[in-house]
Parts: C-alpha cells; structure tokens; sequence
C-alpha cells in the first residue's frame, strides 16, 4: 500500500522534475552563449564606458531569459502550452510595440561595437550633422559638433546627441576611418587677361609649401586644375591635410597666394565689377 502510495507521489511529481530538467539545461546553454557573447564583446570594447555597457547589456539580458524561462516553467507544469504561447506572442508584440526605438537603439550599438564604422575621436557626418565622436553609450553618440553655428570646420562648443536607433536609417560619412587625412582645396579666380602658368604656379607653390609633410604622410603631391567662369578662369589647388586641421591650412594656403599674386604683375585676381570699355570712334566710322 505504502508502495503504491510512493509510486503515485513519484509519478505526480516526474512532470516537475522533467520541467526542471529541461529548464536548467536551456539555461544552461543559454548562459554559455551569453557568457561568449559577452567575451567578444568586450574584446571590441574600446573604452570603460563600453565595456561598461557591454556588462550591464548582459546582465538585463539574463534577467529577461530568466522570467521568460520562469514563465515556461510554470506553463509547462500546468500543461498549458497553448496559454503560455499565446501569452508570449502578446507579451512579445506589446514589448516590440513598446520598445521598438530602444530596441533599435541596442541593436546599432552591437553593431558599433562589432563592425566599428567609427570610432571615438573620429569626424563624422550623420544625416545632416558634423561632429567629433566623444562618446558612444548604449542608446546615444555623443558629438562635438563642427560647423553649426560657425561656417567652418572647426569645433563649434556644443555636444550632439545621436539617438543610436537612427544611425540605421541615416547615411554615415567618416572623415578618418582609413586615416586622419582628407582632400581639400583652395579656389581662386584670375582674369581672362593674367598669365595663367603663373597663376597655376603661385597655387601650387603655395600649397606645397604649407602642406609638405602631410603630402609626404600620404605620398601624394598637391595638384591644380582650371575651370572657365563667367568672369574669369577658377584656379584650383587640391591637396591632403589632417581633416581637423582644414580650416588653418585654407587660411595660410590663402593668405600665400594673396601675398604672391599682390607681389606680380603678370595675374590678378578676377571678382564681379562693371567695367567700360571706350572703343576709338574712328571703328564706327563708315
């Protein structure tokens, strides 16, 4: 009798011992997984902050594992596989629903951390914004803006906050993702009646004078080219610079040339102005 009694508490209780089972090896699995996510993850870190992230990022990510397993236990031990089907698919809709932006938001930070379209320190234009990279977190890109209140390449003062979940949905332009240098150039205009080999020249001499060692870096010379206008011929003048040093080598570029072509006779500058033009009237004459 006593037997038969054990028997049928041990047959009672074989439903909870298979679902506990079944839950400690899921999480077992799970947990490995996560614990190899996590490694690589933090090996792509670059910064506290990110591994930092990286932890924290993990940590809710098993939390959530372990309700959602919780919940599978308690439906598997009632039998109700149809009621806890149906109640995670509401759960999982309602949260997507809920959580969509910051769920992108994660995802285009993995994929920062992972694919590193940029790094901190980087130039960068997203969308319509030009900035510094000075932080990346787990839901913004914090930049230091360039441009924006001032017409320049230059650092403006304020800091952007990036929402990660757009970077999906915007173009990412990085001005140092293979090196720090970029091209750039300077543009002048000289009238028709200036001798162009000279004008050519002074842009060249100008160019190479101020940017010799980062020609050197990238071993490429600065070059120039022309371009007809309506009121003269453009005289450009191209060559490589360190993308956060733009602004004060188009300046000693500028202030070069204007002082070569002050110094000669043979160029001037061409600009919009009227002139009259008295031809000898004896031409007209019959």
């Amino acid at each position: 009798m006593e037997l038969a009694m054990f028997a049928d508490q041990l047959k009672g209780l074989l439903p909870l011992l298979r679902t506990l089972i079944i839950i400690i090896l899921v999480w077992w699995g799970l947990d490995r997984l996560l614990r190899f996510a996590e490694r690589e993850l933090l090996k792509r870190a670059s910064t506290k902050k990110q591994k930092s992230n990286v932890e924290i990022f993990s940590r809710l990510l098993k939390y959530v594992l372990l309700v959602v397993l919780a919940l599978f236990a308690i439906f598997s031990y009632t039998g109700s596989f149809t009621g806890i089907g149906l109640s995670l698919g509401l759960l999982s809709a309602a949260l997507g629903w809920a959580l969509q932006k910051p769920i992108t938001g994660v995802a285009s930070w993995i994929m920062l951390v992972i694919k590193r379209p940029f790094e901190i320190g980087d130039r960068i234009i997203v969308g319509e914004v030009r900035g510094d990279v000075a932080d990346i977190t787990l839901t913004h890109v914090y930049l230091k803006e360039v441009g924006g209140i001032v017409q320049s390449e230059e650092n403006s003062g304020r800091i952007i906050l990036i929402p990660n979940s757009i970077l999906f949905e915007q173009n990412i332009i990085n001005y140092t993702l293979q090196d720090e240098y970029v091209r750039d150039e300077v543009v002048f205009d000289t009238t028709y009646e200036s001798d162009l080999d000279q004008a050519m020249k002074i842009a060249l001499t100008a160019a190479k004078k101020h940017t010799k060692a980062f020609s050197d870096a990238v071993n490429e010379e600065p070059k120039v080219e022309c371009k007809f206008r309506p009121s003269g011929i453009s005289v450009h003048v191209r060559y490589f610079v360190p993308a956060r040093n733009i602004q004060h080598v188009e300046t000693v570029i500028t202030k070069e040339i204007y002082a070569l072509v002050l110094k000669t006779k043979k160029v001037d500058f061409a600009y919009p102005h009227t002139e009259i033009v008295l031809k000898d009237p004896k031409q007209f004459k019959r």
